[in-house]
């Protein structure tokens, strides 16, 4: 499997789910601006002596990113308002699970364009805005 974190802003987030990449064998896709410089402190210590144990690669660009998915790859983009629940969908080994920034989520224009591969996560409670992103990663990625 693949992770994609498009423009993540939080480390602990970050550090985490290289911590559930590198217990997957998934490779972790980190895609820029990034919200915090790679030697942060708090990024270490969340992804623990993990980091050495993780399959990344660090990408410039969502086009950059993009362009460089072999063909015949699904990127599935986990999203609110997404028309599917993520459990409904039968993944692939080399599928990519998308996620976006901690405050803003991804961008529309990907979900308008891939409304096939717009997946949610239920919620149950209205005044609940969102979870936390690495949990989000651990719920679909054990699913996947």
């Amino acid at each position: 499997m693949n992770v994609v974190l498009v423009e993540p802003e939080i480390p602990p987030n970050t550090g985490n789910v290289a911590r559930l990449c590198a217990a997957t064998r998934s490779k972790l896709h980190l895609i820029e601006p990034l919200g915090f410089k790679l030697d942060d402190t708090q990024l270490k210590r969340a992804g623990m002596d993990y980091w050495q144990h993780v399959q990344w690669q660090r990408w410039p660009s969502w086009a950059g990113f993009a362009d460089r998915v072999a063909s015949g790859r699904r990127l599935w983009f986990i999203e609110s308002g997404g028309p599917r629940l993520y459990s409904e969908v039968t993944f692939g080994t080399e599928d990519y699970l998308v996620f976006g920034r901690e405050t803003a989520g991804l961008p529309k224009t990907l979900l308008k364009e891939n409304p096939d591969r717009w997946l949610r996560i239920p919620m149950f409670n209205d005044q609940a805005r969102s979870l936390n992103l690495s949990n989000c990663v651990a719920l679909v990625l054990f699913e996947a």
